[in-house]
């Protein structure tokens, strides 16, 4: 993790808001985002969440909350939109909710499901897999208009406005998504025609910067998960994250961040939580 840590200064960015306190050790951290928060497939956890939302035992949530010995309540859920933070998915009550007066940190890792942006990569692979590998039925790629984009973007500045709002002393940080299309395109791990990839490639561009920016106009800190991680796609040498294949047991799920990820978001996240406390 050495290389990574000196790397840190380059890819994490404050907002010009005055930062608040860093948590201490016992405060109440919510952690809110879909499932490049809640860490699918690293590791059980029995935590009363449903099932479908794929708490992880690794996911950079939990293992901030033992570096910095800070009380977890996550409401993360796989599959979730930023609607899904702001209200209610069938049984489940609005991520914000868990966010009351008493906490005192709140990561935010969302965005991408509001814009297909799994769907789209499960799509390029699928479409390009040999026949014999194929699912009867491939995803159906999801196009985005500018309405949508605008809409997520809207939506995150609600999510800063309401996190403020029910937790006033409360550190907020946003954090985007890790890269997993690389400079390169596809390999055998990640498959897709080059205009696919790098459609998708351009999704996580565009939701980088929609996050940085939401983060900058909305007293929030950001950490830059893209930045960190690129060089790490499935397609690179030293793979952080998953390709259309699951990793070992507790290693992943298809085209999600590994524990090697999880595990530097969290590292990078107490420096930065260290730094403007």
């Amino acid at each position: 993790m050495r290389p990574v840590a000196l790397a840190l200064a380059a890819m994490i960015v404050c907002s010009t808001a005055q930062a608040r306190p860093a948590p201490a050790p016992g405060d109440r951290y919510v952690a809110l985002g879909s499932s490049y928060a809640a860490g699918p497939g690293l590791g059980p956890v029995d935590d009363g969440a449903p099932a479908r939302c794929g708490h992880g035992a690794a996911s950079y949530p939990r293992q901030l909350a033992a570096k910095l010995r800070l009380k977890l309540t996550d409401a993360s859920c796989s599959g979730s939109t930023t609607e899904h933070i702001l209200g209610p998915w069938n049984e489940i009550a609005p991520q914000i909710e868990a966010v009351t007066a008493d906490t005192r940190l709140v990561t935010v890792t969302t965005g991408g499901n509001d814009v297909g942006f799994v769907t789209n990569l499960g799509a390029a692979a699928c479409a390009t897999m040999p026949e014999a590998a194929r699912p009867p039925q491939c995803p159906r790629p999801r196009a985005v208009s500018e309405a949508d984009w605008h809409g997520v973007e809207q939506r995150m500045v609600r999510i800063a406005a309401e996190v403020h709002a029910r937790a006033p002393r409360a550190q907020l940080v946003f954090v985007d998504y890790v890269t997993i299309v690389g400079p390169s395109g596809g390999c055998a791990a990640l498959p897709g025609d080059a205009y696919a990839l790098a459609s998708s490639r351009a999704q996580g561009r565009r939701l980088a910067l929609i996050t940085a920016r939401v983060a900058r106009r909305n007293r929030a800190l950001l950490f830059r998960a893209s930045a960190l991680t690129q060089g790490h796609g499935p397609c690179e040498a030293d793979p952080w994250s998953m390709g259309i294949a699951p990793g070992k047991p507790d290693g992943g799920v298809p085209l999600h961040p590994g524990p090697k990820a999880h595990g530097a978001i969290a590292e990078g996240l107490a420096r930065l939580l260290a730094r403007h406390g």
